[in-house]
C-alpha cells in the first residue's frame, strides 16, 4: 500500500461512495486512475493524503465489510 501526498493535485476523478451520508463522514475514490490500484481519500481533505490500495487488497476490504468483518 502506498500513499499520495497531495491528492488535490493528481489530476484524478474523484467519486464520492453512494453510501456516504450527508453527515461529512465521506470516502472518495479514483476508479480507472492507476492500473491494477486504487487511490481512496477522505472527502474532507481533498488536498490529502490519499491511500493507494491493489485491486487485490481493496476486494478484501470490500468483502470484509461486506461480511461485517471490519
Amino acid at each position: 500500500m502506498t500513499n499520495i501526498a497531495n491528492a488535490s493535485a493528481t489530476g484524478f476523478a474523484w467519486t464520492k461512495s453512494t453510501y456516504s451520508g450527508n453527515q461529512g463522514d465521506c470516502v472518495e475514490a479514483a476508479h480507472g486512475a492507476l492500473p491494477a490500484a486504487l487511490p481512496v481519500r477522505d472527502s474532507k481533505r481533498p488536498a490529502g493524503p490519499a491511500v493507494v490500495f491493489s485491486d487485490t487488497a481493496w476486494g478484501g476490504f470490500v468483502d470484509a465489510v461486506k461480511r461485517d468483518d471490519v
